[in-house]
């Protein structure tokens, strides 16, 4: 992965980690949170059916979820560059062929 692919600790301020109970108490496990403090934001024109993407600034990183599932939607990390590089694309319509 790279650097950026991590959010940093900030993005996670007043966060509630999770582990499973089955978990031993010094084990190494995985730990989940939900980031509850990010403002997600959706295209006006995806009001009317929901079928929609939202983004939002996490730190250093944009997230990109499915607003269908809100808050238990998996969380896609990009840089700036990798969205404006993206949005210029379909500025361009080099996506068109996809819808």
């Amino acid at each position: 992965m790279r650097e950026h692919d991590y959010l940093p600790s900030s993005a996670f301020d007043g966060a509630r980690w999770q582990k499973a109970a089955a978990s031993a108490p010094n084990s190494d496990c995985v730990e989940f949170t939900k980031i509850d403090n990010a403002q997600w934001q959706k295209a006006t024109a995806s009001a009317p059916n929901d079928d929609c993407v939202e983004f939002a600034q996490l730190g250093p990183v944009i997230g990109l979820r499915d607003s269908k599932l809100g808050p238990d939607s998996p969380i896609l990390q990009f840089t700036p560059a990798e969205i404006a590089a993206m949005l210029d694309g379909a500025k361009k319509g080099e996506f068109d062929h996809l819808i």
